[in-house]
């Protein structure tokens, strides 16, 4: 037990936390291993989150880079999957860190002068190496992202801790050369949640939320920022599917906000802008009480606990949220290089399966609201596939490195 005049004459020990926004789960994994540090380790560590890519103390070239990020995956996936396969080398990105990317190391240097952090903790590919050389010697730890494909940026030699998702990242990471000690699985870290709820505590969640309890529920997302042409698909399902109902959580997609919540307001029959192959029983219906329309929201675990399935495109973030919840997956898109192992991942393991097209979702959505024994398998392999602990082991690992056993032990000696 420490005396209480210790514990109060304690300061927390700040460590600098680097994101980006490019994506919304960088930041959701950022801000889980807050909330797990603030429940374990309340008043000993003081997690400080910097943005050297997209913050206000960043150059405005690098602002302007990191905000062409959503639209280019919304408009021009093809052009994305292109640029991430050409930087996917070795020689590729020492070129870019001796260019773009040493425009972050200013403000990182900044940040680690101001608040003389214990440890720099990277969750973004572009900023490990950011990380090594603004740390002035603190320890460096790499929070891998990615479920399964990494790109080189993540593997930057230097680091003293990595700590990855999947034994899959680990075994990418082993033929680098990087093992155990310095590389533990933890699994991706998402906002704490409650696991997979009973049907009573689906039901009791639906009603707290405003969503009907008789229809089969649809979340439907495109990750933080709302890609994957979820306007069409929506409008496809509440078109041909008479008996559900549909939420959409746009991210920071304020355009696709505005058009679906036009639409949820229509109460008028309108023609679904797809042309998709009709599923073998077709209705068409109003959509416009079958229809929420939410923006970037900070309960997404209730809403992914209370679906029947999780349309999505496939986000780390949002699979791994959702696995936890043990929800069953559609997925509707993947960017190509970064998210290409992440469809395997989720239909391998049975919690998921994969709908390109906006036909092939209507027709996977047909099927799955006349099987619920499929639907009960489903959620079952994700909530095995789910590793709901995850931000707590991270939590935990980030403490054994700054010595915080060791502190409170000399405290107890003294």
């Amino acid at each position: 037990m420490i005396p209480l005049s210790v514990a109060r004459a304690r300061r927390p020990m700040p460590v600098l936390f680097l994101v980006a926004d490019t994506g919304g789960g960088h930041r959701s994994a950022a801000n889980a291993v807050t909330e797990a540090l603030a429940e374990a380790y309340s008043g000993e560590i003081d997690p400080i989150c910097c943005d050297p890519l997209g913050g206000p103390e960043s150059p405005a070239i690098l602002r302007w880079v990191t905000g062409l990020y959503g639209p280019a995956i919304r408009l021009a996936p093809r052009v994305w999957g292109a640029i991430y396969r050409a930087t996917d080398s070795p020689a590729a990105m020492r070129l870019v860190h001796r260019t773009l990317l040493a425009l972050a190391e200013r403000p990182t240097k900044e940040a680690v002068a101001r608040h003389q952090p214990a440890a720099v903790v990277s969750f973004h590919p572009l900023l490990t190496a950011t990380a090594v050389k603004a740390s002035d010697g603190r320890p460096v730890v790499t929070v891998v992202t990615d479920l399964v494909t990494t790109h080189v940026a993540w593997r930057y030699a230097g680091v003293d801790r990595v700590l990855v998702p999947t034994a899959a990242v680990r075994w990418r990471f082993h033929l680098d050369g990087v093992e155990a000690p310095r590389c533990v699985e933890t699994g991706l870290p998402v906002a704490k949640s409650s696991g997979p709820p009973t049907q009573s505590e689906r039901a009791a969640l639906r009603r707290r939320l405003g969503v009907g309890e008789r229809r089969l529920l649809i979340v439907l997302t495109g990750g933080g920022e709302g890609s994957g042409g979820i306007a069409r698909r929506a409008a496809a399902l509440l078109r041909w599917l008479d008996d559900i109902e549909v939420v959409v959580i746009c991210g920071r997609n304020r355009r696709l906000e505005r058009t679906l919540a036009r639409r949820a307001g229509d109460r008028r029959p309108e023609r679904a802008r797809t042309a998709a192959k009709r599923p073998e029983r077709p209705t068409r219906q109003n959509a416009g009480n079958r229809l929420i329309v939410k923006g970037f929201v900070d309960n997404m675990a209730d809403w992914l606990r209370c679906a029947d399935v999780v349309v999505t495109k496939a986000g780390p973030g949002t699979i791994a949220e959702a696995t936890c919840a043990g929800a069953p997956l559609v997925l509707i898109e993947h960017l190509r290089g970064q998210e290409d192992g992440n469809v395997e991942l989720v239909v391998g393991a049975g919690a998921g399966r994969e709908a390109a097209s906006v036909g092939a979702l209507v027709r996977q959505i047909d099927e799955l609201r006349h099987d619920p024994a499929a639907l009960g398998a489903m959620r079952a392999a994700s909530a095995r596939l789910g590793r709901p602990d995850a931000a707590s082991r991270v939590a935990a690992e980030l403490a054994e490195l700054v010595g915080l056993a060791t502190r409170a032990a000399d405290a107890n000696d003294g």
